[in-house]
């Protein structure tokens, strides 16, 4: 069997920060703070650092009636639309102009996106995750982005789920099948000086 190549070029992805997306999870400050930190040692090691969005048109003609995840957003009045302040990635985030920020219509970060495009103009073939829901956007893409043989690492202080369980069990058992596991501040030490 070949060898894999060494390590490639890196980009950090922060997925589904947005204001009404943190306020589902437990510690979001802790979450923010770490997620800053790495977004910090990615720009310090000159890595892209993107931001994923899920946004809909107003009246959501994206979601269909047989969609239950987006049809439960749509049942709460989350409408996650243009315009609408719940829809904003979290103002303690605070992306750079320079952030491209990806919109997506779907769990993954790859539906009904750009997503692959610019990974492809900026020659990105490892992919560093951090994201909430840990059962939604992160398993989704890390699933999807294996496929695409991207190399992946998961920011496993920099995701959450509404189910403690869930995520734990994502992290322990699933994720690492595909995806390198680390946390935030052992990431940011293999990024060098």
């Amino acid at each position: 069997m070949a060898e894999i190549a060494e390590e490639g070029r890196q980009a950090l992805l922060v997925m589904d920060m947005q204001r009404a997306i943190v306020g589902f999870v437990e510690e979001s400050e802790a979450l923010l703070e770490r997620t800053r930190g790495a977004i910090a040692a990615a720009r310090a090691a000159g890595l892209p650092v993107l931001f994923v969005v899920v946004r809909f048109r107003p009246g959501l003609p994206e979601i269909s009636r047989r969609n239950l995840s987006f049809g439960r957003l749509a049942e709460r009045g989350i409408s996650l639309t243009d315009g609408d302040p719940a829809a904003e990635i979290h103002p303690d985030l605070d992306p750079e102009a320079s952030d491209p920020v990806v919109v997506k219509l779907r769990v993954s970060a790859f539906a009904g996106s750009d997503l692959a495009v610019l990974l492809s103009a900026a020659e990105v073939d490892h992919l560093v995750l951090a994201g909430i829901a840990t059962s939604g956007v992160m398993l989704s893409t890390v699933r999807q982005a294996a496929d695409l043989d991207y190399r992946l690492t998961v920011l496993g202080d920099c995701c959450a789920d509404r189910d403690a369980e869930v995520h734990r069990i994502l992290l322990e058992k699933v994720l690492p099948t595909q995806a390198r596991i680390m946390d935030a501040a052992a990431w940011a030490g293999t990024l060098g000086p």
